[in-house]
């Protein structure tokens, strides 16, 4: 017969285990999730509007250059915004002095007003693919310089800018 001090140092025993389990599972599971990105960041802009001289930096460094990426713009914007749409001129430096500079367009709802991107409430947020097979050249610091190109002094309505380099899992 058990008796009822074996029986709740089994339950005690039973528990220890599940609870130790689950944290390796869950630590697991952080773990290979943190190696998806080479690189995320977003910048919050200011409530009284994007400065058209304002440029939000983002400065990462690339291991290796045998690796391909997904390279994502990341747009919140509110709905109240009234375009459908964000210029924006991105400016990249490379590890050897070298810059680039481009003028993206990111679609920001469809032609019936329906905002594209996901969220409820006020917010959209759009992660805008640019290059689903980027390969940097260089090993080394690339800086990523963005800044709005509307004729907006002060642009109202993008809450947030960023961006992402994912690796492709291909």
């Amino acid at each position: 017969m058990i008796s009822f001090r074996q029986l709740s140092f089994s339950k005690i025993t039973r528990f220890k285990t599940t609870v130790l389990v689950f944290a390796l599972m869950l630590g697991l599971l952080l773990t290979s999730c943190g190696k998806k990105y080479l690189y995320d960041d977003v910048h919050t802009l200011p409530a009284d509007g994007w400065n058209k001289n304002q440029k939000e930096r983002f400065i990462f460094n690339v291991p290796d250059t045998t690796n391909t990426f997904l390279f994502y713009l990341h747009v919140r914007n509110e709905i109240d915004y009234r375009y459908s749409n964000l210029y924006v001129f991105m400016e990249t430096q490379f590890p050897n002095g070298n810059i680039t500079r481009d003028t993206l367009e990111c679609i920001l709802a469809e032609p019936s007003g329906k905002w594209t991107g996901r969220g409820y409430g006020r917010l959209k947020e759009n992660m805008i693919l640019l290059n689903p097979t980027i390969k940097f050249p260089l090993k080394g610091s690339y800086t990523i310089d963005i800044e709005q190109a509307m004729r907006d002094e002060n642009l109202e309505g993008i809450t947030d800018v960023g961006i992402r380099i994912e690796r492709n899992p291909r």
